[in-house]
């Protein structure tokens, strides 16, 4: 069937009630004794010595009573730990008619688990009398009825047992009857009515005698009963049952009024003589199941019947006749067991929530039992199959459900875990019992990054605790465990001022910038950063974090060639020979930014004469833009921008001198400045002719006066006169032989022109030549003319 497919698929234990599994149970079963309506309190047993523990060890190890159904009939002591009794107890009402009265139960030790089996006997005492179903009976006989004639009388019924339950019969005393005591086949004894001597009617029409009922106890108890005998007239045939003995089996769940069985009694007289009546002798008419139909003997159910209560009934009949005369059978009925009784689970001992990574942890242990008999009694205990999580058997019909290994609260930190307990009845009934059990966390997960390295981006002049960034961090753990702490670690590079650039907030990972950073001086930084919990041990992790400046266009260009600044102007020779094209000479500048806020773009600002000089935009070459002539200005004043592509862009300007000129064996044209010499030197010479011819008589002084004053004005003329230029080397990133950004050694050659005091002097100053090996062959540089350092006025 379909419910037994699923049950295969279920890890099944099945176990018997009467199969005892001694294998976490003590040596014996050990068996405790008490009276019954003992008071609460009273002592037991010293459970210690009697398990051969050690003194406290059964407080230290949380020592349980444990009974069937949950009852707790014995309690521990909280100091002595003694057995003592936890209330008074009834035999009857625990045990009924059963003898011995046994309460099986089980001392249960945790940490570490054991059972150990025992037993308490409650002794019977003599506390219930015999009593009569009735107290009054009538008994109809003829008074031809011979001496020796027996009559069934109804029996007492005492619920004590033993010595102390019913033992005898006695009747008042009389001529005509004595009382005889009889056993049946379960134990129970029954009275019967002896007739002795022969009835009168006309004597003695009726007859009352004392029917008393004695226990064996110490004093004994008795009950009594009033037997009214009723002398009848002549009847000559009492009824007869066709059988002595009647049986019937009836199941305990049929309904009310369900036939049990008929009975059939004959009686052989006529008339009024020969009808007969049907009644039953019951010991308690009232809680008694079964009622008959006085004319047609069909015995039928009145009430509900309960095999777990009584398992069989005795039952006596009784059939009269019209004329007072009655026969007697006896019915056994017994009740047949049906699988009416679910099972039932008593947990006993439930932890949660339970420690993960800890293998076979005891989390709960449970009874079952099953109020119904044979087969239907026998259960099948199981869980779901997908749970980590086993139940093994233990003493008797205790269970305990341990761990399958060890749990990852991770994974899962609860479980919801269904027992079912199934009998292996028709139908099959079974009890479910949900529990939970939380699965609590240890800290066995350290913090875990989002990423293993972070790269941040902070563009340089920042303000100082500009947040930059965050990291993060999950832990899978709970609770404090997995609360996570932010750290900077001590840096690799031991020159890293990181507590100076950075600091982390502990609690949520922000990163903050301490100093304003600068492009220039610090383009990137590493550092590692920590996380760690709060658990017991703390677990940690890291992480790295990379910081990269982006530049800010903070860096105007600078212009290396031409010098600026105050310098002494220096002014570039043009042969106005020269083609169009004509590279003039280079701009030369630098950008202390990087990336586009680096590239530089050359642009022509303002010239004395627009549209002969044109300025390459990437390079900065000045260069020619057309022919020259006659006409144009020999002396040339360039103002170059030079511009860098930042947002907003910065710039920086270039002033070039130039100078118009044939050819370098010619290179000299009057300029105004002197032209103004010119004039004073012609000024001076007259003013020394006069001299000499109006003061013949200091001829000499005069001579030695002009020569002295030529050579002050000479030597004052030559310091003034001379360009400041700076000695090579260049720096070496200064030189472009390719033409694309700094001047070649071919053309960076200065001119400076001044007017000195008596004549005035024309100097090809040395050419500035970087500090690079040159271009050409030392023989090539040999054969290079020199120069003159001065060529004289005329």
């Amino acid at each position: 069937t379909m419910q037994t497919k699923v049950q295969n698929k279920k890890r099944q234990v099945a176990f018997f009630i009467l199969l005892m599994l001694w294998g976490e149970v003590g040596s014996e079963s050990i068996q405790y004794s008490v009276l019954e309506e003992t008071e609460s309190g009273t002592f037991v047993a010293n459970l210690t010595k009697d398990l051969g523990l050690r003194v406290g060890e059964l407080a230290a190890r949380g020592a349980r009573i444990v009974f069937k159904g949950n009852r707790q009939h014995l309690q521990l002591d909280p100091q002595t730990r003694d057995l003592l009794l936890n209330e008074k107890l009834d035999r009857e009402e625990l045990c009924g008619s059963t003898e011995p009265c046994v309460l099986p139960f089980q001392v249960l030790l945790e940490n570490p688990l054991q059972f150990f089996q025992a037993s308490l006997r409650v002794r019977d005492i003599n506390d219930h009398a015999p009593e009569f179903p009735a107290r009054e009976m009538l008994l109809k006989i003829s008074e031809i009825t011979m001496p020796g004639k027996i009559f069934p009388l109804k029996m007492a019924h005492d619920l004590d047992t033993g010595s102390n339950g019913l033992q005898s019969y006695t009747i008042s005393s009389n001529p005509h009857f004595h009382v005889l005591t009889r056993n049946r086949s379960e134990g129970r004894k029954f009275p019967e009515l002896v007739l002795d001597k022969p009835l009168d009617r006309e004597e003695q029409p009726r007859l009352t005698l004392t029917l008393t009922a004695l226990d064996g106890g110490s004093p004994p108890r008795s009950g009594t009963s009033e037997i009214h005998i009723q002398v009848l007239d002549i009847n000559d045939n009492i009824p007869e049952f066709a059988q002595e003995l009647y049986e019937a089996q009836i199941p305990e769940n049929n309904p009310l009024g369900s036939l049990v069985i008929t009975v059939s009694a004959r009686d052989l007289d006529a008339g009024s003589f020969g009808k007969v009546s049907y009644a039953l002798f019951q010991v308690d008419d009232i809680n008694q199941p079964f009622e008959i139909n006085a004319i047609t003997g069909e015995i039928r159910l009145r009430k509900a019947l309960d095999f777990e209560e009584v398992q069989s009934y005795d039952v006596d009949v009784e059939a009269t006749d019209g004329g007072g005369l009655s026969g007697k059978c006896s019915l056994v009925v017994r009740v047949l067991d049906v699988n009416d009784n679910a099972p039932e689970l008593t947990m006993s001992f439930f932890i949660s929530p339970i420690p993960e990574n800890l293998p076979e942890i005891i989390v709960a242990v449970f009874s079952v039992s099953d109020a119904d008999s044979g087969h239907n009694q026998q259960v099948i205990c199981s869980i779901e199959n997908n749970l980590p999580f086993l139940l093994r058997p233990s003493v008797e019909n205790f269970y305990t459900l341990v761990t399958d290994g060890a749990l990852d609260r991770e994974s899962r930190a609860e479980y919801n875990i269904t027992i079912t307990v199934t009998d292996l009845g028709t139908p099959r009934l079974k009890t479910q019992q949900s529990i939970t059990v939380l699965v609590s966390d240890v800290n066995d997960n350290a913090p875990a990054f989002t990423q293993t390295s972070y790269t941040l981006f902070v563009r340089e002049n920042n303000s100082p605790a500009l947040h930059i960034g965050s990291v993060s961090a999950t832990d899978r753990d709970s609770g404090t465990n997995a609360q996570v702490t932010y750290s900077l670690l001590p840096p690799q590079d031991p020159h890293l001022p990181l507590a100076s650039l950075v600091s982390i907030s502990a609690d949520n990972g922000h990163l903050f910038a301490l100093r304003s950073l600068d492009y220039e001086a610090l383009q990137e930084f590493e550092f590692r950063v920590g996380a760690t919990d709060r658990g017991s041990p703390a677990l940690s992790s890291e992480a790295l974090v990379r910081v990269l400046v982006l530049d800010a266009n903070d860096n105007s260009p600078f212009v290396l060639y031409p010098l600026q600044n105050g310098s002494a102007p220096c002014t570039e020779l043009v042969p106005r020979a020269a083609e169009p094209g004509y590279l003039v000479t280079k701009v030369v500048a630098v950008d202390g930014d990087s990336g586009q806020n680096a590239w530089l773009s050359y642009q022509l600002l303002k010239a004395t004469e627009p549209g002969l000089f044109g300025v390459w935009a990437h390079n900065g070459e000045v260069r020619t833009s057309r022919l020259l002539s006659e006409r144009d200005a020999a002396k040339h004043r360039l103002v170059v921008l030079v511009k860098d592509n930042g947002e907003p862009p910065r710039s920086a300007t270039a002033t070039l001198h130039l100078l118009l000129v044939d050819g370098f064996s010619q290179p000299y044209l009057p300029l105004p400045e002197a032209a103004a010499a010119q004039a004073q030197a012609d000024s001076l010479t007259v003013y020394l002719v006069v001299a000499l011819a109006s003061v013949s008589s200091l001829f000499l002084l005069s001579v030695l006066l002009f020569v002295a004053v030529r050579l002050c004005r000479r030597s004052r003329a030559a310091s003034v006169g001379r360009c400041s230029v700076p000695e090579g080397p260049f720096p070496g990133h200064l030189v472009d032989v390719s033409g694309t950004g700094t001047l070649s050694q071919s053309y960076q050659y200065e001119v400076c022109l001044m007017g000195g005091s008596g004549t005035n002097e024309f100097k090809f100053l040395k050419p500035i030549i970087p500090n690079f090996p040159p271009q050409g062959t030392e023989r090539e540089m040999e054969e290079t003319p020199a120069l003159p350092n001065s060529f004289p006025f005329s």
